[in-house]
């Protein structure tokens, strides 16, 4: 798409989903191009991966990381077969973890993630939340944030997805008092 922030706050994705869903090869220049035009106001990047690629996927973002230091938070995707002991070592360098993969193996393994979260304190991240009950499992592993299409694709969404969000947060601060 068009490279553009329209002056909105903003993330950097790295674009691996789309190529994977269109059969092409990640996109090294134009991906280069967006962190040079956007890196330095982006609140995160996600550093490359290989969509559902398990621990190779974790060796090519690994390739990345020097490249990306100092421009902007990092998050680096989890995939498919990966486990929490796999990237321990990336929240020890500071960085956050951004839940990919499949969708079967991103919903069986979410909650393990959130228990990884609460556990070391890294920032997380999930991808491809377009539904309330997707809104719902992020919230329960305490994800920091979401990212989907839907509303983008579908503005008929808007208030049922946002409903959920804000019914979420109510439900924290209400939990945060009572404890």
């Amino acid at each position: 798409g068009v490279l553009r922030t329209e002056g909105f706050p903003y993330a950097i994705d790295n674009g691996a989903w789309s190529a994977h869903c269109h059969g092409k090869p990640f996109d090294h220049d134009r991906f280069r191009l967006c962190v040079e035009m956007f890196g330095a106001g982006a609140d995160f990047i996600v550093v490359p991966d290989i969509v559902a690629g398990g621990l190779e996927s974790l060796d090519f973002s690994r390739e990345w990381l020097d490249e990306l230091a100092g421009i902007a938070p990092l998050i680096v995707p989890v995939q498919d077969g990966m486990e929490p002991d796999h990237v321990r070592w990336v929240v020890d360098a500071g960085h956050g973890l951004f839940v990919g993969g499949s969708t079967e193996w991103k919903l069986a393994t979410l909650p393990a993630w959130g228990d990884f979260k609460r556990e070391t304190g890294c920032y997380l991240h999930v991808g491809r939340v377009n539904t309330v009950k997707r809104i719902r499992m992020c919230q329960d592993a305490q994800a920091d944030s979401i990212d989907g299409t839907s509303v983008a694709r579908f503005p008929c969404n808007l208030d049922r997805l946002d409903r959920a969000i804000k019914n979420g947060e109510r439900q924290t601060t209400l939990w945060n008092r009572l404890s």
